[in-house]
């Protein structure tokens, strides 16, 4: 994905760049961010630095003393821009400091390549301002150390080369290739967007599964925050969201602990709060009371537009279009076939094989229509047999004809079209998150206000995911018969059981699973954002076809 090729190239992306050239093309022309330890810690060194405190003299003015803290200059024609931590000097002469969070490592010279890069950039900034600059400091905080940095003639070149390189990368329509096997990309903080391993598994035939380390962490630290209360209010307390119910009820959650807030109903939020998820990047997620999607609330949203240039263009393209319907239709249906294969009791092998037909009727598929109907075909197999799935006792209380719904007639279908809407706003926030614009896809057709993307993702999840919480919580008595409400020839799930179904749901999302391709174990949650990573790398030419997710 090319971007404009910036006038002045920011010191600390030429770090980033000569650390990992994929990292700092994805950080700039992706605008790839991700937090990890190391970077909030980070932030944390540099509370101080990042403070604008004393005077820097005028170029040639002598000063007794100099210390100036976050110092921002530029220098047009090196093509360079740097924000300082801090520059000290006495005189004429100046020196910049670059704070670090760790310690010194034990190398010849004490700093690694790619600081020692930025810290000459900086110099050559001071230097076309009018400032004599010979050497830099990086100052370790780890170990408490300084550890200088002349400003040589190799470095200058080193570094001009490096920003050659950059600009030059930044030029190309993909990201440079991932580093192989590098001990760099486990703590790198953007090593879940970047899929190193994957990619390279997936772009190179001599490589296996063996060959990918786990993707950490297997299960995402914040959650989803649900409130149904009606009355209820949810404003913000320091640094925790308090929601308080109209019985006068209080709970308290940290914000650093929730990724998404879904508000079923009549729920207020508070300005405050608002902004507070806003500024986080934390969707709000609104929901009618009965559990129908609406839609969310957030921040500006991803900046990565050259992505949803692609997505655009793509969709506008019918055989592309096709290509990945295609593949998301036929991971559907063979997911469904293994659903009935492992648990449906007494499925009669000629439906197992007819589903095995339609997967190859799928692929050899002319256009969306003849898509569509393979895909009915296979949905009416799948469906006159889902009962068998439930324990015997259960089929006639759970009976069903078919899916059905707007309305949902009976109780199975009505804990399918509440679990489906709840994995809709999984994958809209995922999608935005990721870069997508939700709206736009590839197989369902545009329509007002409907997540098109997200629909198209969730296809091959809704077997695994949807139905087999469905499954569970019938099967295992979180929802009885005798937890739904009639009205005319509709039926909803109550109130109650709607939050335990919701805790189910949660518990599939968080199971940890094998992933088909890359063997390692990862929630769900995480494999919704890996496949939508990798669809972006198969849009920008990376990746020549869509991987699939069909469960072994």
């Amino acid at each position: 994905m090319s971007t404009q090729i910036p006038d002045l190239v920011p010191a600390r992306m030429l770090n980033e760049f000569v650390y990992c050239p994929r990292l700092g093309y994805m950080m700039w022309a992706d605008a790839e961010f991700a937090d990890s330890a190391d970077t909030v810690d980070g932030r944390r060194v540099h509370g101080r630095t990042d403070k604008e405190t004393g005077a820097l003299p005028e170029p040639g003015e002598e000063a007794p003393s100099i210390h100036a803290r976050s110092v921002w200059l530029s220098a047009p024609s090196e093509g360079l821009t740097a924000r300082m931590d801090l520059v000290e000097g006495e005189g004429r002469d100046v020196t910049p400091v670059d704070y670090k969070r760790g310690k010194r490592p034990d190398i010849s010279g004490g700093v690694w390549e790619p600081e020692r890069v930025q810290l000459c950039a900086q110099a050559l900034v001071l230097r076309e301002n009018g400032y004599r600059c010979d050497s830099g400091v990086v100052y370790f905080c780890g170990s408490r150390t300084r550890v200088e940095v002349p400003i040589t003639d190799e470095l200058i070149e080193a570094t001009r080369q490096a920003l050659t390189e950059f600009r030059n990368a930044l030029a190309l329509p993909r990201p440079p290739q991932p580093l192989v096997d590098s001990p760099k990309c486990p703590r790198c903080a953007l090593v879940g967007i970047c899929l190193p391993d994957e990619v390279s598994l997936l772009t190179d035939t001599a490589a296996g599964p063996d060959d990918v380390r786990r993707l950490y962490p297997a299960r995402d630290d914040a959650l989803p925050l649900y409130v149904q209360t009606q009355g209820a209010r949810v404003g913000k307390k320091g640094d925790r969201l308090e929601v308080r119910t109209p019985s006068g009820e209080k709970h308290e959650i940290r914000i650093l602990e929730v990724s998404q807030l879904s508000l079923f109903g009549n729920i207020q939020v508070t300005t405050q709060a608002l902004r507070e998820l806003c500024n986080r990047g934390i969707p709000v997620c609104y929901f009618s009371t009965g559990g129908w999607f609406y839609g969310i609330a957030h921040g500006l949203g991803h900046k990565n537009i050259q992505l949803r240039i692609l997505q655009f263009a793509g969709a506008a393209d019918e055989a592309r279009s096709l290509g990945l319907a295609k593949r998301f239709v036929t991971a559907k249906i063979r997911n469904q076939r293994t659903m009935l294969r492992r648990n449906a009791e007494g499925i009669p092998a000629p439906v197992l094989r007819r589903l095995s037909r339609l997967v190859k009727r799928a692929e050899s598929c002319d256009n969306a229509e003849e898509l569509l109907g393979v895909e009915g075909s296979a949905a009416r197999d799948y469906w006159a047999h889902f009962p068998r799935m439930l324990k015997g006792d259960l089929q006639g209380a759970f009976e069903m004809d078919g899916r059905n719904r707007r309305p949902p007639r009976d109780p199975t279908n009505a804990l399918l079209s509440f679990g489906y809407a709840l994995l809709t706003r999984e994958l809209t926030v995922t999608a935005m998150a990721v870069g997508f614009d939700p709206l736009v896809g590839f197989y369902h057709k545009p329509r007002y206000g409907r997540p098109a993307l997200a629909l198209d993702l969730m296809e091959e999840f809704r077997p695994l995911v949807v139905d087999s919480a469905v499954l569970q919580a019938v099967n295992t008595g979180v929802v009885g018969p005798n937890d739904f409400v009639r009205r005319g020839g509709a039926v909803a799930l109550q109130g109650p059981a709607r939050s335990r179904f919701i805790k189910a749901y949660e518990r599939r999302m968080d199971q940890l699973v094998s992933h088909p391709l890359f063997g390692y174990r990862v929630s769900y949650r995480r494999i919704l954002e890996v496949q939508a990573r990798l669809l972006a790398r198969h849009l920008s030419g990376e990746l020549s076809e869509y991987p699939q997710f069909c469960t072994r």
